[in-house]
C-alpha cells in the first residue's frame, strides 16, 4: 500500500502555487478577510433605503448591492495591519465606511466614463440614469464620512485625524487623475509612458488603504512608506489587469474605445506602424462593434502585444516586492503582488 504524500504547511502551499491556483487562493483569501466588513457596509446601505420615500432611489440603492461586492479592500487592510503586528480586526470601525466611500467612486466613475454595462450586468447608471446614479454615489459618500466620524471604537483620535486626511488626499488626486484623463480619452498618439503616469496616479486609493492600516497599527515612518509605495503598485497592477480584461471582453473594449483612455495593450500596438495600419479601420467610433472589437482582440493577440504590457506589470511586480523589504511579515503581499499577472 503506497503512503499518502505528507500535508503541506499552508506557508509552503503558497510558496508553490502559481496561475490560477494563486489566483484562487487570492480570491479566497480576500473573501474570507472580508466578508464581514462588506456585508455591514451592505446592511448599512440597506438600513438607510429603507428610511427613503422616494421610490426611484431606495430601488435604485437595493439594486446597486445585487451587483455591488467589495471584500478587496477591507482585507488589504487587516492584512496590511496583521503584517505590522496590529490587531486586523481594528481595522473594520475604518474598512467600513472606507468600503462605502470608495463604492461612491466607483459609482461616480461609471458616470464619468458613460459606463452602462459591466462585466455583463447593468450598471446602477445604466439601470437608472445620469442623475439618480449621482445621487446615490452622493448618498453614500455621506454615509461613508459620517460613519467614520460617529465611530466611538477604540481609534485614537490622533488615528482617526490622520484617517480622515489620508481620505481626503485621496479624493483630490483621484480628482485629479479623473481630469487629466479627460482630454486623453480616445487619444490614439498618447504614448504608455504617459499612460502609466496617469495609471500611477489612479492608483490613489491602493496607497491609502496601506496608509490607513499602517496608522491603525501604530507603524513606523519607514513602514508606513513602504506600505504606501507598496500600495501605490497594486494599485497599478489592478488597473493593468483590468486594461487586459477590457480588451478581451468585447462589450468593455467598444465602450473603452468610444468613452475612455485607449487600454495600454492597444497604446503598444499604435506605437507599431505596421500594426497601426490594420487596428486604424477598426477604430471608428461611428462603426463599432462587438465584432470589431473581437477582431481587434484577436489581432493584439497574435501580435504579441499581451507580452509586452505584461512586461510592465513584471517590473511592477518586482519593484513592489523590492519595496516590501521593510515589512516584517510580507508573505501574503507577496503572492498578491503575484497574482495579479500569474505565470
Amino acid at each position: 500500500m503506497t503512503k499518502k504524500p505528507r500535508a503541506k504547511s499552508a506557508s509552503k502551499q503558497k510558496q508553490e502555487l502559481s496561475g490560477k491556483e494563486l489566483s484562487r487562493f487570492v480570491t479566497e483569501t480576500f473573501h474570507k478577510r472580508g466578508i464581514e466588513a462588506f456585508e455591514t457596509a451592505k446592511k448599512a446601505v440597506l438600513e438607510e433605503a429603507e428610511k427613503l420615500e422616494s421610490p426611484t432611489v431606495k430601488e435604485a440603492l437595493r439594486f446597486f448591492v445585487t451587483y455591488w461586492k467589495d471584500t478587496t479592500r477591507p482585507a488589504l487592510l487587516s492584512i496590511a495591519c496583521e503584517s505590522l503586528g496590529g490587531d486586523p480586526a481594528a481595522t473594520t470601525p475604518v474598512a467600513v465606511p472606507l468600503i462605502l466611500v470608495c463604492g461612491a467612486i466607483d459609482i461616480h466613475d461609471d458616470i464619468i466614463d458613460q459606463s452602462k454595462t459591466k462585466r455583463n450586468h447593468l450598471t446602477l447608471y445604466g439601470k437608472f440614469g445620469k442623475e439618480i446614479a449621482l445621487l446615490v454615489g452622493n448618498a453614500l459618500l455621506f454615509k461613508g464620512f459620517a460613519m467614520l466620524c460617529e465611530d466611538k471604537t477604540t481609534i485614537q483620535p490622533k488615528q482617526k485625524e490622520a484617517i480622515i486626511k489620508i481620505i481626503k488626499n485621496l479624493f483630490f488626486e483621484l480628482g485629479d487623475a479623473e481630469a487629466l484623463e479627460l482630454p486623453l480619452r480616445g487619444k490614439k498618439d498618447l504614448s504608455p509612458e504617459e499612460y502609466l503616469s496617469l495609471v500611477r496616479k489612479k492608483a490613489a486609493d491602493f496607497e491609502a488603504y496601506m496608509r490607513v492600516s499602517a496608522v491603525l497599527a501604530d507603524a513606523s515612518r519607514q513602514e508606513i512608506e513602504a506600505l504606501g509605495e507598496y500600495g501605490r503598485i497594486l494599485g497599478m497592477l489592478v488597473v493593468l489587469g483590468d486594461d487586459n480584461a477590457d480588451v478581451l471582453d468585447p462589450a468593455e473594449l467598444v465602450n473603452r474605445l468610444e468613452n475612455e483612455v485607449l487600454p495600454l495593450p492597444m497604446l503598444y500596438a499604435l506605437q507599431d506602424s505596421s500594426l497601426k495600419k490594420k487596428l486604424l479601420p477598426l477604430l471608428n467610433k461611428k462603426d463599432l462593434t462587438k465584432k470589431k472589437a473581437e477582431a481587434i482582440a484577436e489581432l493584439l493577440y497574435k501580435a504579441g502585444v499581451f507580452d509586452v504590457a505584461g512586461t510592465d506589470m513584471q517590473k511592477l511586480i518586482a519593484e513592489g516586492k523590492e519595496v516590501l523589504k521593510p515589512i516584517r511579515n510580507s508573505e501574503l503581499f507577496m503572492r498578491i503582488l503575484e497574482s495579479t499577472y500569474p505565470q
